[in-house]
This record gives structure tokens, C-alpha cells and sequence, in this order.
């Protein structure tokens, strides 16, 4: 089984090298709004974010440090699929491994309440982000030319759950 144990620890506690994920709740909106200025420039209004934070079909996980949150994975599972609507990282703390860690966290619970597969679009152009994808199991299965505001195309994304490793690996590399 993907899910594991998630520790007790208080919604933001000073950070370790392997803190886990928090499940965020409606005491994270000014933490979730700051990581989104500076990691998306402000791509969700507060109202998106209060609804990502409220709906019970929806995940929402962070890794909190202070009164910040270093990064932060949502999605809603629709009948046995995650769509998964944002993974971001603040600017500061790319390339830790943070992006990956809350990520895996939101596959795993996404697996262990039912999700068979994950799906995700992602601008083209992002290098990074078509990185990690690639390393947790995701595979491009098509495009939508003009997807963002500003005519960037995007990548779908699709990884099959059952195929992550407790440590986020693909072990079959495969899709469904």
C-alpha cells in the first residue's frame, strides 16, 4: 500500500530535513496566498484557494516552515482519478527535493483513497516540473495548444498509481 504513517505534527513547526506533509486547512489561506505570489505570481485569488482548502473531495498538502509553506501539492479525485491542480515550490527552496516529497505525499493519499491513476497539465516550456513529473511516473499522453492566458501550450499528464514506489519510483514506468 502507498499510504504512510504521517507523523503528528502541529500545522506549521520548525522544519527538518525529513518533515512530512500537513494536510492544509483553511489556518493555511495567508500561507497558501504568500507561496503562490512568489512561486506562481499569483495565479489563484483567494477564493480559489479557500475552495481547494474546503472541499472534502479535494487533497491539499504543504510543507510548512514558520509561518510559510515551502511547497504545496492539491488535486480532487474524481471517482477513481486525481486531477491534480497545482505543485508549487517557493523560489528559494526549488530543487531540495521538496517539490517531489509533497507530490509523492499527494499520490499516496490520492492511492489510498482510491485513485487509480494521476492526471496533470504542465506548461511545456517548464523544464523542471516536465522533470519531476517524468521522475514520479508521469507520461505525456497529449497537448492543448494556447492552454495559459499568455498562448503557452500544455503537456497532459497521466501516471498510473499503482506503478509509484513508497518513495515516489516508478516501478513499471507504464501507463494506462
Amino acid at each position: 500500500m502507498l499510504a504512510l504513517p504521517q507523523p503528528d505534527i502541529p500545522p506549521f513547526s520548525n522544519p527538518t530535513p525529513l518533515q512530512a506533509t500537513v494536510q492544509l486547512q483553511n489556518s493555511h489561506l495567508e500561507a497558501c496566498l504568500r507561496l503562490d505570489h512568489d512561486a506562481l505570481q499569483g495565479l489563484w485569488t483567494a477564493e480559489q484557494r479557500q475552495t481547494e482548502l474546503n472541499d472534502a473531495d479535494r487533497l491539499c498538502l504543504g510543507i510548512p516552515s514558520g509561518e510559510h509553506l515551502l511547497a504545496v501539492a492539491c488535486g480532487w479525485l474524481v471517482v477513481d482519478e486525481l486531477q491534480i491542480s497545482l505543485v508549487a515550490v517557493a523560489p528559494e527552496h526549488r530543487r531540495l527535493g521538496l517539490g517531489r516529497r509533497v507530490l509523492v505525499a499527494l499520490l499516496q493519499q490520492a492511492h489510498a483513497r482510491g485513485a487509480q491513476r494521476a492526471t496533470l497539465e504542465v506548461a511545456s516550456c517548464n523544464q523542471g516540473a516536465l522533470a519531476l513529473y517524468h521522475r514520479c511516473g508521469f507520461k505525456t499522453a497529449g497537448s492543448r495548444r494556447g492552454y495559459y492566458s499568455d498562448g503557452r501550450d500544455a503537456l497532459i499528464q497521466w501516471c498510473e498509481l499503482s506503478g509509484i514506489t513508497p518513495h515516489g519510483e516508478p516501478a513499471t514506468g507504464r501507463f494506462g
